[in-house]
């Protein structure tokens, strides 16, 4: 059985100072829900990630990460004459990164209902999602419901990732009428504070809601009890990632049974792992280094 069943682009993502001066640059791939099924392997658990992917080097970069990382990708996708998606991250001095998509018309974004395995995700513990995937396009939004239909139907239980983009929407309207149905949907809630306006409705007692508030901490509210967690105390090099590293430590601790202080520990640590490193994945831990 799978443990983790999730869905999303993976891209390529090309990080440097400000482009139109340097000229290093270091080549990765990414995705939120590809942190987070890595994150997941590396902790032991059976994550699926299902995805299109170009037939082209990008998309070759990342079915070998997926693979090497010990993810299951038995449903990705190789689409025949489009291309990854890439993503441009320039780091600036005291400054937010700026981050540039060219993502048009790729073969990640092309992810449709009929690519969805209605019988493995039924078969699953759980499934996630994200926003980022249901902004990307009416065919890969379709994708999203249809995952989550499928898991609704099974009594699998549905873990949903806010992660609101305001240029992938054509509105905020529109975004909080999709963020808003997926989050009531889900049974674990992934947010930051700044989008809780976006799934009010969804914030429910009986719902486990967690808020990311960055370097500030955590917090749940499950049982209708409220946990926190404090923020970060490492030296960060790079935020990306942080988000959905969290949220694989919260998942994890959650399928090993620990009480909510403890999920919350478990991501706080992840999301710490990640923020230390160049890469949105490649510093997350083993279980033999969790604390």
């Amino acid at each position: 059985m799978t443990d983790v069943y999730t869905l999303g682009e993976p891209l390529g993502v090309v990080s440097s100072g400000r482009v139109r001066h340097e000229s290093d640059a270091r080549l990765d791939v990414c995705g939120p829900e590809l942190t987070l099924a890595i994150g997941l392997a590396r902790l032991g658990h059976r994550a699926a990630y299902l995805g299109k992917v170009g037939d082209d080097e990008l998309g070759a970069r990342a079915l070998t990460v997926l693979r090497g990382e010990g993810v299951d990708v038995e449903d990705m996708r190789v689409a025949e004459g489009l291309r990854t998606g890439l993503m441009l991250r320039e780091s600036r001095v005291a400054r937010e990164p700026k981050v540039v998509y060219y993502r048009t018309a790729s073969a990640g974004s092309r992810l449709a209902p009929g690519n969805v395995p209605i019988d493995r995700i039924a078969a699953a513990k759980m499934l996630h999602v994200t926003g980022i995937t249901a902004g990307l396009g009416r065919d890969a939004q379709d994708a999203v419901r249809a995952a989550v239909s499928a898991a609704k139907n099974a009594d699998v239980m549905i873990s949903f990732s806010v992660e609101y983009v305001p240029e992938l929407w054509p509105s905020v309207r529109e975004a909080e009428e999709v963020l808003g149905e997926l989050a009531c949907d889900s049974h674990l809630l992934f947010l930051r504070q700044d989008e809780l306006d976006l799934v009010k409705p969804a914030l429910t007692p009986e719902r486990e809601v967690v808020v990311d508030r960055g370097a500030k901490g955590a917090s749940v509210r499950a049982d209708r009890m409220r946990y926190d967690v404090s923020g970060w105390q490492v030296p960060v090099v790079d935020t990306a990632g942080a988000g959905e590293a969290f949220a694989a430590g919260y998942i994890s601790a959650a399928l090993d049974g620990l009480i909510p202080q403890e999920r919350l520990h478990r991501g706080a640590l992840l999301s710490a792992a990640a923020v230390t490193s160049v890469s949105d994945w490649q510093g997350l831990p083993a279980r033999s280094e969790l604390q």
